[in-house]
């Protein structure tokens, strides 16, 4: 019985393996071959513009417009900026987040650094606690608006343009929400290894998005601001990849897209616009894993709907010693 116990054990270890390796060599196929897509003289006109991207006037508007952000790249070279999409009040779920997988800085190979956007806070006592946070940790980017459900987009397209403004040398920029899981060593293994270094919009892709046509919904989109029937192909709001490349390709053409629409397929339209495809990685996971095994965690890229009591565990299982070669 014993025996059979270990065949049986060993069978589901390689055949995790088979299936999240397989599928990841496929990925990797298809991310080094795939042609470029942009064809069209208005990706094309997006495209140079973002390679000749003035960036002072853009220093000058966002100092502005975000005053209040304490976070600094230091003109450093980052190998994966990592931003974080937060609410104000949830200062305890950021702690969780710098106390386990968000305190990774990198290794000789590579540097790591998480920030988190936010917009302003509702109530004058949550501002003055979030203003004390962010001076104290000075990992905040903070915009002007007032944080809501109807401001996200907003958040999204100030944490691009904060990216590209001041912290342009950051190769990869990862972003996330507050309720996931990054495995960042396995993420920065497999960004090691890419050959294709430009063009780079990577994440769980969303085929045939339909926008909200209910007018009761925080999410809804009029018609007059997006009349297509579907949403370009977009990665999942969870977590994304981009180049650095592509977030000032998205900060071009996003001055000709509406904010009515949600975040993530905000980005798509704009990626979309400059001719940058969506790429779908299966390391990108919509839902929690099932942590039937360890080697999950060191494999996947992101988890979403974590407890912030089980980021402590998840951060135990990608950084225990455990060998998951085959």
């Amino acid at each position: 019985l014993r025996t059979h116990q270990w065949c049986f054990i060993l069978f589901n270890v390689l055949l995790f393996h088979v299936l999240l390796f397989g599928a990841d060599l496929l990925e990797q196929y298809f991310l080094h071959s795939l042609p470029l897509s942009y064809t069209d003289a208005k990706a094309l006109e997006i495209r140079e513009r973002a390679r000749k991207l003035d960036l002072d006037p853009l220093k000058a508007n966002l100092s502005f417009s975000s005053s209040s952000s304490t976070a600094t790249c230091s003109n450093q070279e980052i190998f994966l900026l990592i931003v974080v999409c937060s609410s104000p009040e949830n200062r305890t779920r950021r702690d969780a987040i710098r106390r386990t997988w968000g305190n990774a800085t990198g290794s000789r190979a590579y540097s790591v650094l998480t920030l988190f956007a936010v917009g302003k806070a509702a109530s004058a006592s949550s501002q003055l606690q979030m203003d004390e946070e962010a001076q104290k940790h000075r990992d905040i980017i903070e915009g002007s608006f007032v944080d809501s459900p109807r401001t996200q987009t907003q958040k999204m397209l100030m944490s691009v343009e904060w990216t590209v403004t001041f912290c342009p040398r950051a190769r990869y920029i990862l972003h996330a929400a507050q309720d996931v899981f990054v495995g960042v060593p396995s993420l920065a293994e497999y960004l090691l290894s890419l050959t294709q270094l430009e063009d780079i919009y990577l994440g769980r892709v969303v085929h045939h998005g339909v926008p909200d046509r209910d007018p009761q919904s925080p999410g809804f989109v009029p018609t007059q601001q997006y009349p297509e029937e579907f949403y370009p192909d977009f990665c999942h709001g969870s977590a994304f990849l981009l180049s650095q490349d592509v977030a000032r390709k998205v900060l071009v053409a996003a001055r000709e897209v509406p904010l009515a629409l949600p975040p993530a397929a905000f980005v798509g339209v704009c990626a979309q616009r400059a001719g940058v495809t969506a790429r779908h990685s299966s390391r990108f996971a919509g839902e929690k894993h099932i942590s039937y095994n360890r080697c999950c965690y060191k494999f996947i890229f992101t988890s979403s709907h974590v407890a912030e009591d089980e980021l402590f565990k998840d951060w135990k299982e990608t950084s225990d010693g455990e060998d998951c070669s085959l």
